[in-house]
């Protein structure tokens, strides 16, 4: 995976409906995420653990890229 920081909007469009683990993100006032660099990307939620636990970054994230259904909930 290439050592690029990419913004939210980047990640959205390059990741459509996909988990991804981002490294050391970059956040607003409000706390939401602007940017940060991908350090994996995945369909499956499962997948995206199994790597988060193998990389083991200091700082990281989790964004989903699609749309949660009306009436969902996600736990983290």
């Amino acid at each position: 995976m290439p050592e690029e920081i990419l913004t939210l909007e980047e990640m959205k469009t390059r990741y459509p409906s996909e988990w991804i683990l981002v490294e050391n993100p970059e956040t607003d006032e409000h706390l939401e995420i602007r940017r940060g660099k991908v350090l994996f990307h995945s369909k499956d939620r499962d997948e995206l653990d199994r790597k988060d636990r193998e990389l083991h970054p200091q700082s990281a994230a989790y964004i989903y890229t699609g749309e949660i259904p009306e009436n969902s909930a996600v736990i983290l």
